[in-house]
């Protein structure tokens, strides 16, 4: 196949730029590395700096001939996507990790190559653009052992759903104290399900009072210790929550969304019962997490997100079978 001459710069900086992403990405995920490059793959070196200089080496390398728009945005855009596809063909990033980190490096890469523009526009000659280029590339290899003199600060963060059952307190407790098997087709379709995440299955509970433990399974082994600590009859069923990682296999979840990880965990849950009047119900749902990384904000969202549709899903569970549980009951 013949590729035209004019287009050797632009599978360049492709190839460059696809070299460079890769062995960022092998440098701060190895285990020798780690020392330095403690926080890994969930840095700001990583996770802002790297798409930064990645945005400048792509418009080094396209010709100043281009049109502004391959230079600041195609061109960094098509070496980003080129990246994260290649990280989920040969599997070194799970879809989860590289939903996560796009949106970054679409904005960071943009304004790397912006950034390279500006300040290279008046350099007239080539070996001092090279310069430039060259400092951006080491720049993620500096603020990595920079970032590691700071710790990992700890955001606890509250998600809460709620929703009206047409059924009285006392039906509803039963169905929350306990929940039984949940076929995947009551659960119905979620994004969730489409990026890794595994569905819920049951809740089982030893014994009723404080100090019941439920455990809460979820599809792929993934499992649940409930140990309740708060036991009000038809109101209030709070318990604290521990991952039982004997029974979830390592490839579950990706390295970097483990619950009872270094960087996110699950900490509690709490039902409170509501009654509204006869035969209605306002069943919420809220849960505390954990979150230990330099991007607690934007990690946040994310997590706030999946821990918001997992728990609007049960709600919606609870509340089809105490209404069918009630209709049967009024119906005799």
């Amino acid at each position: 196949m013949n590729i035209p001459r004019q287009r050797y710069p632009f599978l360049l900086a492709l190839g460059v730029g696809l070299a460079y992403s890769l062995a960022t990405r092998f440098l701060f995920a190895a285990g020798t590395f780690r020392t330095i490059f403690d926080t890994g793959l969930l840095s700001w070196g990583f996770l802002l700096v790297m798409p930064l200089a990645l945005g400048a080496i792509t418009a080094h390398f396209i010709p100043a001939t281009a049109s502004k728009w391959w230079r600041m945005l195609w061109a960094p855009y098509l070496v980003v996507f080129t990246f994260l596809g290649s990280a989920l063909l040969f599997h070194l990033e799970g879809i989860i990790c590289v939903l996560i980190i796009t949106p970054l490096y679409l904005v960071m890469v943009y304004l790397g190559a912006n950034l390279y523009i500006d300040l290279t526009a008046k350099l007239p000659k080539r070996g001092d653009k090279t310069l430039v280029v060259a400092a951006f590339a080491i720049l993620p290899f500096i603020a990595a052992p920079l970032e590691n003199l700071l710790n990992n600060p700890n955001d606890f963060r509250r998600v809460e759903n709620a929703l009206i059952i047409n059924a009285p307190a006392a039906v509803v407790w039963q169905h929350v104290i306990r929940v039984a098997p949940i076929p995947a087709q009551q659960l119905g379709h979620s994004v969730i399900d489409d990026i890794g995440f595994p569905r819920p299955v049951e809740a089982t509970l030893t014994h009723e009072g404080v100090g019941g433990v439920r455990h809460a399974t979820f599809e792929r082994g993934v499992e649940f210790i409930e140990t309740v600590d708060e036991w009000v009859p038809q109101q209030r069923l709070s318990f604290s929550i521990v991952p039982n990682t004997a029974t979830i296999p390592p490839t579950t979840f990706d390295e970097h969304v483990i619950v009872g990880g270094k960087f996110f965990d699950v900490l509690r849950g709490t039902y409170e019962l509501q009654p509204l009047g006869p035969g209605r119900t306002r069943l919420l749902l809220h849960s505390q997490q954990r979150l230990s990384t330099h991007l607690n904000w934007y990690a946040g969202l994310w997590t706030s997100y999946v821990m918001s549709e997992i728990q609007g899903r049960i709600l919606m569970v609870l509340k089809q079978r105490c209404e069918a549980a009630e209709a049967v009951a009024v119906q005799r």
